[in-house]
């Protein structure tokens, strides 16, 4: 029924209204019915628009609705469509193959959470976004590396061995240290790879011995050259919030080798600088410590990964500038220089059938005969390796392939001592010991440097003066030590060294003692026997015999020290004609260990003493008195 009363119509309303409690009881209070009617319809209005708000945002958010449906609707109709014509959408085949390779890379389990991880960050942005690429090399950078890939070992000891003997000749200690290994490694199949580090000078055959030595052990060879490295993030690769980012280089090597066990050769490891960017040694440290490699973090990656089943071999010149810590974590062994007689062999194995083969020739139309490599290593190199002789006779070779491409005779052609002294022109290295010690005052020393040993002349001479010493020749301030605490132990001593030298004779003369060459700086103790011989032959006016060479530290009592790189100078004094070394008696032990076939003809005189090491290397009868 309807409600005719104005005043119940008010309360009817009111009641029906969700309104708050004061409202209502205010509308309740209002004796006046027209007043209490206009208070309702300002309610009732109010009320109204609210509804309509509602409605219009119920009417906007259902549209939405309906058109995401719609759209996603359409979406996957169109990706059914494209499924069937073979033309799938681009990001989202990338996001498919990703996810197949991810199942199918067998990764480990930390590995695979990052990589899920990822993939789903991926799925969730748009292809244009700067993160897109970023994510995506990221786990194409992932995928890449060979987390569970490994080469078999061959264990086979024989064939090892056959294979280091025909890529190199003698290096015995290099060669039973890897067949060590492969014992071992027959033993006990988890041992962890070795860490050696070779030394020697340039040219005997570091970096190539390296690829042997993968080629025996069938296994992946990577070589990484970090000559000149300055920037530790070159090691341990940049952190992904750099533009550009991308892992270290022991990443980028495990990489391309295809496993993750191959051998790395990190070449020229003392040669590695440090500057405001870090100190790439100091990240090698976890690198090559075997506690630590087996979870090494690379920044881009940031994943542990095992390098404990790789082999690594370092290579440098000399031990000097590689850290201590780092050096620790390394086996060094030791690679000498060769002898003429190995030159010889290598030469004949190795370097002419080589560069006839890189020259064009055949083994038919050209040979080399023993007088003609022999000529090659005394009279056009001088060096510990072999690099200069290789290129000297493939000098030769180039010369020969001359004449053939010209019309020359295509007959075999073999080269004598005369023919490679006719094609290479002036002889470029001199034995000169004989005429500089042929004058009283000047000594033969030996000297160790990172590209083998040297011989070393010293010159001494005497002038009218005050009693002064003059040094000159580049020295470092060790050798100028020794050259004054030789000096001093003869004025110290001169009596009974010289006893017909004049009391007065250091107070009115000088002494000026050279080392040639001027331009290369010199520097060490062990030229002190020689430089004290030099002013001994100087004063007495005996001449240093000419097919003796020494070396060793001297002290202010006349004892010699032990000095270092005994072979290196052995082989430097075969080279130049020696025939007879003298060097410290606590040297021995290391002189023998030097093969006997290396020794040659040398024959070596150990002194403790410094008048031993005078009496043996002067003459008996003076030349010329002072």
């Amino acid at each position: 029924t309807n409600v005719e009363d104005p005043s119940a119509l008010s309360h009817l309303i009111a009641g029906a209204l969700r309104i708050p409690t004061a409202e209502k009881q205010a509308l309740l209070e209002e004796v006046d019915v027209a007043r209490r009617l206009r208070r309702l319809s300002e309610t009732l209005a109010r009320e109204l628009e609210v509804i309509q708000l509602g409605s219009r945002i119920q009417s906007e958010v259902q549209s939405e609705i309906d058109k995401g449906q719609r759209e996603y609707y359409l979406r996957e109709q169109l990706k059914a469509i494209q499924r069937e014509l073979g033309e799938e959408d681009e990001t989202q085949a990338e996001i498919t193959e990703l996810r197949g390779r991810i199942e199918a890379a067998d990764l480990p389990e930390h590995a695979r959470k990052a990589a899920d991880r990822e993939l789903a960050r991926l799925e969730r942005l748009p292809s244009a976004a700067a993160e897109y690429g970023v994510i995506r090399t990221y786990l194409d950078w992932m995928l890449d590396l060979p987390w569970n890939e490994r080469t078999e070992d061959d264990l086979d000891m024989k064939h090892a061995r056959k294979i280091l003997d025909d890529d190199h000749y003698d290096l015995e200690l290099i060669k039973d240290r890897i067949l060590e290994y492969l014992a071992v490694r027959r033993l006990k199949p988890d041992s962890s790879g070795p860490i050696l580090c070779f030394v020697g000078p340039p040219g005997v055959g570091k970096t190539s011995l390296g690829r042997s030595i993968a080629r025996a052990l069938g296994r992946n060879f990577e070589r990484i050259s970090v000559g000149g490295l300055r920037d530790e993030a070159e090691i341990r690769g940049h952190r992904r919030t750099y533009v550009g980012a991308m892992p270290g280089t022991i990443v980028r090597a495990l990489r391309d080798a295809g496993s993750r066990n191959p051998l790395f050769m990190i070449d020229e490891i003392d040669k590695m600088g440090a500057d405001f960017r870090g100190d790439p040694a100091s990240a090698m440290l976890e690198v090559l410590d075997p506690s630590q490699n087996e979870s090494f973090r690379d920044h881009y990656l940031d994943l542990d990964f095992d390098l404990s089943e790789i082999i690594f071999i370092a290579t440098a010149n000399m031990l000097d500038p590689v850290p201590p810590p780092l050096r620790d974590r390394m086996e060094v062994i030791q690679l000498s220089g060769y002898t003429v007689d190995e030159k010889l062999h290598i030469a004949r194995r190795y370097l002419v059938p080589r560069q006839i083969r890189e020259n064009g020739l055949k083994s038919s139309q050209a040979s080399f005969s023993d007088a003609a490599l022999k000529a090659i290593i005394e009279e056009y190199t001088r060096e510990a390796g072999v690099r200069n002789l290789e290129r000297q006779i493939g000098t030769v070779c180039r010369k020969l392939a001359r004449v053939i491409a010209e019309g020359g005779s295509p007959k075999r052609t073999s080269v004598s001592a005369k023919r490679a002294r006719e094609l290479l022109g002036r002889r470029l290295a001199f034995s000169e010991t004989r005429r500089r010690t042929s004058r009283p005052g000047v000594a033969t020393g030996l000297a160790w440097t990172p590209v083998g040993g040297e011989v070393l002349f010293i010159e001494a001479t005497a002038m009218t003066g005050s009693g002064g010493l003059t040094i000159t020749g580049q020295l470092g301030d060790v050798m100028k030590e020794s050259a004054q605490a030789a000096l001093s132990l003869i004025r110290g001593e001169v009596e009974e060294m010289l006893p017909g030298l004049d009391a007065d004779w250091f107070a009115t003369h000088d002494i000026h003692l050279h080392v040639p060459a001027g331009a290369v700086p010199k520097d060490g103790p062990s030229a002190g026997v020689a430089m004290t011989v030099a002013l001994m032959s100087l004063l007495s006016g005996r001449p240093v015999r000419n097919d003796v060479a020494m070396t060793g530290e001297i002290t202010l009592t006349g004892q010699v020290l032990p000095v270092g790189g005994l072979k290196e100078k052995s082989l430097a004094a075969q080279r130049a004609g020696i025939k007879r070394v003298i060097a410290p008696d606590r040297n021995e032990g290391e002189i023998l260990e030097i093969p006997e076939h290396e020794r040659g003809e040398l024959e070596f005189l150990y002194v403790s003493e410094v008048d031993e090491a005078i009496e043996a290397a002067l003459e008996k009868r003076p030349r010329r008195g002072r």
